[in-house]
């Protein structure tokens, strides 16, 4: 058992996590826990010194607290999505709010996931491991054009770049709302289930809110048209070319 344990934590030090929390003793049980798991940990203590770290370390998650002084979470999760060398990594907010608004805001502004604290050491470190999982998994989806690049209609994706043109102009997707794209567009007119597209983006294992999806796929259909990606009542989505 003892082994099983220190082969985790050595494959746990391949991966970099940010916490970002306003609160000294929030910062300190969550890293002490994450980092006697094995975890490469950095902290900040504010919005602006979060994306400075980010920047810098490139971390493979993000655990973000939602009210902060100044610039507060979700504030700093856009900035966050707007660097192009942040769009593989993960963020969740870790907050203490378990309003539907809050949680609404958060996946808006670019979020993967939403814990709720306090939260027990086995449960932080099961569901941190859960979301590292999901770490640039992007491409896993089914091939539909030959290379990286894919064209259908108005739109060029590009799976390399992690970019989206749609009629010309260059779009700004968070990582989540790209991987659901690139899910739809692996079998056009193929209806994904709800539960089809939870299991995809983010995994059996993550727990998240009922209307998700649905605020994904809006913020979706705002950038790229509504005329691409189709509601089956009841069912699910299915992109239409």
């Amino acid at each position: 058992m003892e082994n099983n344990t220190n082969n985790t934590a050595n494959s746990n030090n391949n991966y970099k996590i940010l916490l970002v929390d306003d609160e000294a003793d929030i910062l300190e049980f969550l890293s002490y826990n994450l980092k006697k798991a094995g975890f490469n940990v950095f902290t900040a203590g504010n919005g602006k010194d979060a994306i400075k770290l980010a920047k810098q370390y490139l971390p493979h998650l993000i655990i973000l607290d939602v009210m902060m002084p100044e610039m507060d979470g979700i504030e700093t999760c856009e900035e966050i999505r707007k660097q192009p060398a942040l769009n593989n990594t993960v963020v969740a907010f870790l907050t203490a709010r378990s309003e539907d608004y809050s949680q609404i805001a958060g996946f808006e502004a670019g979020a993967d996931d939403y814990i709720s604290k306090p939260i027990k050491p086995k449960v932080l470190i099961s569901r941190v491991s859960a979301l590292l999982k999901r770490f640039g998994k992007t491409d896993d989806f089914a091939e539909v054009s030959e290379g990286n690049i894919i064209r259908l209609g108005k739109l060029v994706i590009d799976r390399e770049k992690y970019t989206v043109i749609n009629d010309g102009v260059e779009l700004a997707l968070p990582r989540k709302e790209f991987s659901l794209l690139l899910l739809l567009i692996s079998k056009p007119e193929k209806v994904f289930t709800r539960d089809e597209i939870y299991s995809a983006i983010w995994g059996d294992s993550i727990v998240v809110g009922d209307r998700t999806i649905d605020v994904h796929i809006r913020k979706l259909r705002e950038k790229i048209g509504e005329d691409y990606i189709r509601t089956v009542k009841g069912v699910g989505y299915k992109f239409v070319e």
